[in-house]
């Protein structure tokens, strides 16, 4: 295992992550439409019921996934989570709010009341994809931070990076393009939601309303996200020298990283179409609920290649758009060989984890989710 190949190995493993981590949001999806897809009380903590039995593997995930990219690629965890921290503490806020939502809302002694609550799952439904979606358009789009790794020498404030303004991360959303990707993923994950909905919720009003959703979630998702795919293609893209670390603009970059990596572009494919196939197949049989299994193993595959796109093949991951040299790529990035060598041997394990994450979820879902549940079960 050389160098190079532990830094594209961490590189694939952070994708992944990030990966799942967006097919994991249908739990925001489904509750972004806690009143509209549920019309009466009973309705509404049925379907708040059935993304409360999966919210932690969303929070975990993505703590697992701000984990990795520290242990792996310690300066992007530094410049990003510690530059632009108004835009992650929003986005960290929001899964708070849910989190305490789920616990609060039926509880005794509750003086706000449960739609109170039920709107916090709302606001994290939609700032939670939004914001996360913001963030990752940065790759693409760059940021406003500077890198002066001779800080470290300067013994009154050893801070090797920050940010070029007062916004601290807020201006990521003046970009409209980073607005463009960050509404694309929202509507990805209410597309998710409608399916995980249909799939584990026995209630057929309920699983009407949701296959209309359906529609009203997919349309303006690809309209977004081909709009926002056509020019990341197009546009110049972030390169840099393997010899001698200079990075420069490339015209058609990402769209040559595709080409050149053909196994990216043919995952890439699949998961695109795996996506359009749950989707249409759920709109046209009204029998069908398992939509969710090919559309969530389709997202992976495409937010997986879209990620390796970004690091991969010498390219700056998270270019900066004040001073082009302070672009971090995963060669000047990354933690040292030994560190990351080391988890490389821990890394193995992720099959076990993989594999006790699909029991548990086997054995919340063994039974679908009905209205005798509120009353004979436990319930949020």
């Amino acid at each position: 295992m050389t160098y190079d190949f532990l830094q594209h190995y961490w590189w694939f493993l952070v994708s992944l992550l990030g990966a799942l981590l967006v097919f994991l949001m249908f739990v925001q999806g489904a509750n972004s439409m806690i009143f509209s897809l549920g019309r009466s009380v009973e309705e509404r903590r049925l379907i708040i019921n059935s993304t409360g039995r999966k919210w932690e593997f969303t929070f975990t995930t993505l703590v697992t996934f701000g984990g990795a990219f520290f242990a792996s690629f310690p300066l992007f965890y530094s410049t990003s989570f510690g530059g632009a921290y108004w835009l992650w503490m929003i986005i960290l806020f929001s899964f708070v709010l849910q989190a305490v939502s789920y616990e609060f809302q039926n509880k005794l002694g509750n003086i706000l009341g449960t739609k109170t609550f039920q709107w916090f799952l709302i606001i994290n439904g939609i700032l939670g994809p939004l914001l996360l979606g913001g963030a990752v358009a940065t790759f693409f789009n760059g940021s406003n931070f500077v890198v002066e790794k001779m800080n470290l020498t300067d013994s009154i404030q050893p801070v090797i990076s920050h940010w070029a303004n007062a916004s601290n991360g807020l201006d990521a959303l003046l970009d409209p393009w980073n607005l463009v990707f960050g509404l694309a993923v929202f509507f990805l994950a209410r597309v998710l939601g409608t399916l995980y909905i249909i799939n584990n919720v026995n209630d057929e009003n309920i699983r009407s309303r949701a296959s209309v959703r359906l529609v009203g979630a997919i349309v303006p998702f690809l309209l977004l996200f081909l709009a926002f795919l056509v020019r990341t293609l197009l546009k110049d893209g972030y390169a840099y020298n393997p010899g001698t670390g200079e990075i420069f603009m490339e015209p058609n970059k990402y769209l040559h990283n595709l080409f050149s990596m053909w196994y990216v572009l043919l995952v890439f494919f699949v998961g695109v179409v795996l996506l359009l196939y749950a989707v249409i197949k759920t709109v046209v049989s009204k029998s069908y609920i398992k939509g969710i299994w090919p559309a969530g193993i389709g997202v992976v595959l495409v937010v997986l290649a879209l990620l390796l796109c970004a690091g991969w093949n010498n390219t700056a991951y998270y270019p900066s758009n004040v001073d082009l040299q302070s672009s971090l790529t995963i060669a000047n990035s990354c933690s040292s060989e030994f560190t990351l060598r080391t988890m490389a041997w821990v890394s193995l394990l992720i099959p076990f984890v993989l594999a006790y994450i699909f029991y548990a979820w086997r054995s919340i879902d063994r039974n679908k989710l009905d209205k005798e549940e509120l009353k004979d079960g436990e319930a949020y």
